[in-house]
């Protein structure tokens, strides 16, 4: 059986997940949050790959994009000037019978989908969570959780081009986490309430914004290309004029074609002058760029490639599984491409034999210095190899009695063809970049 043969649905993807330690639902000992979720240690690498993916390509293989952290708590005139707190709003309608909520965009009539009673009328909903700054709550201050990272690096616009001196064009890049009180979150970590954002904002001049965008809306396809994912898979969205933010002269879409349907993974916006104008109207200080070849000011305009871990996260995971028939038996096994593999390289003793374990431990030695790894000695060789699989683990190394009776070589155990062939310990980290570069891996 084929990748693409193979059923991949959601309630698969999200049982493997708990099963090997990717997802697992969050506060689950006291019955769970809604749409919370937690990741586990295979989760954590997963994610992690991705964020140093994403960002060697954003930023290390530049000279045109630096970097940025900024705090998630902001002054609230931030969120006023940027549009936020009377803008940031889904349409939301109430079944009169079951009180059940849902985005009025997404139901196609005046009949709830839980339980067909009837649902009042739209009304705005603010996408921002609030909390206090404050001993007492109600004499603290109002502020919220940012619900995107972007805000952040245009108010430091001018501290960065000063203290980089950076011309245009340039980028300042970002990741960290971002909330949103969304009406109906679900279908896994694709829609959530607490999520992480990769985004970049790149200031152009004015009339080269359009150059640029088609520029970002490639490249960003290109990139989750170049992770593994299939691009039949992938489509672009053009935004129809009516759907655009209130900031954007245009936005182009990455959609990723899901179990449940097409959804976004990343967007690309042309947000013009909007934010680096309005907050210097907001805050009286100055934000525009000094154009020393043309000896004026200016708002640069602004490209904004933006990306969420959690939703890179889901499309690797879907897009990898795959299930066949190998001796009689269903084998499930993720196809990770091997830089965003969470475990690298695993070290297998084909038993528990007092005899084995020492030099298994001494070959482990060697593979963890080189490689993401892991160490596993339980049950038997053939069940161990599974579990790999499911993780996604691109090549396994077997230590057995030859090793250490005859010929101090270990068997190399390709995850995708399961093919295996005999290396001398001495040549082992060599021959496992080799292997790992075959697969596409470029670190």
């Amino acid at each position: 059986m084929t990748q693409e043969s193979s059923t991949v649905t959601m309630d698969k993807i999200v049982s493997l997940c708990k099963r090997r330690g990717f997802v697992f639902p969050g506060s689950e000992i006291y019955g769970g949050l809604a749409n919370a979720w937690d990741y586990g240690p295979m989760g954590v690498e997963l994610k992690r790959n991705v964020k140093e993916a994403w960002w060697r390509e954003i930023v290390r293989t530049r000279d045109d994009v630096v970097g940025l952290d900024a705090a998630i708590l902001m002054n609230p005139s931030v969120w006023e000037a940027s549009g936020h707190l009377s803008g940031f709003t889904d349409p939301l309608v109430e079944c009169k019978e079951c009180k059940h909520r849902f985005r009025s965009d997404h139901v196609e009539s005046d009949k709830c989908p839980d339980c067909g009673g009837d649902l009042g009328e739209p009304r705005q909903f603010n996408l921002m969570l609030k909390t206090f700054l404050g001993a007492v709550e109600d004499t603290a201050s109002t502020v919220f959780m940012r619900p995107e990272t972007a805000q952040g690096m245009f108010v430091n616009f001018l501290n960065i081009q000063t203290a980089t001196r950076k011309k245009l064009p340039f980028g300042i890049a970002q990741i960290g986490k971002s909330f949103r009180n969304e009406i109906t979150p679900g279908n896994f970590i694709f829609r959530t309430r607490e999520f992480e954002q990769m985004e970049m904002e790149f200031f152009v001049k004015p009339g080269e914004d359009e150059k640029w965008f088609e520029y970002w809306v490639k490249a960003r396809f290109d990139w989750l290309v170049g992770l593994g994912v299939r691009p039949e898979k992938l489509r672009l969205r053009v935004h129809e004029q009516k759907e655009l933010a209130h900031y954007a002269k245009a936005a182009t879409d990455v959609e990723y074609e899901f179990p449940f349907g097409w959804g976004e993974v990343e967007g690309i916006a042309n947000r013009t002058d909007f934010d680096l104008s309005a907050h210097e109207a907001a805050s009286g200080k100055s934000l525009k760029y000094f154009d020393q070849e043309l000896n004026e000011h200016y708002w640069p305009y602004v490209v904004e490639p933006a990306i969420g871990v959690d939703r890179v996260a889901a499309v690797l995971m879907v897009d990898a599984y795959d299930e066949e028939e190998v001796g009689g038996e269903k084998r499930v096994v993720l196809r990770f491409h091997p830089d965003v593999a969470p475990i690298k390289v695993a070290v297998l003793p084909l038993s528990r034999n007092e005899k084995l374990v020492p030099k298994a431990r001494e070959v482990h030695a060697i593979v963890r210095k080189e490689f993401p790894s892991s160490y596993d000695d339980a049950q038997s060789i053939g069940r161990r190899y599974r579990r790999q699989d499911e993780t996604g683990t691109p090549l396994c190394v077997t230590v057995d009695f030859e090793t250490v009776e005859s010929d101090d070589a270990v068997t190399i155990r390709n995850r995708d063809t399961m093919e295996q062939v005999r290396v001398p310990v001495a040549e082992l980290a060599d021959r496992l970049r080799e292997q790992l570069r075959a697969m596409g891996s470029r670190v």
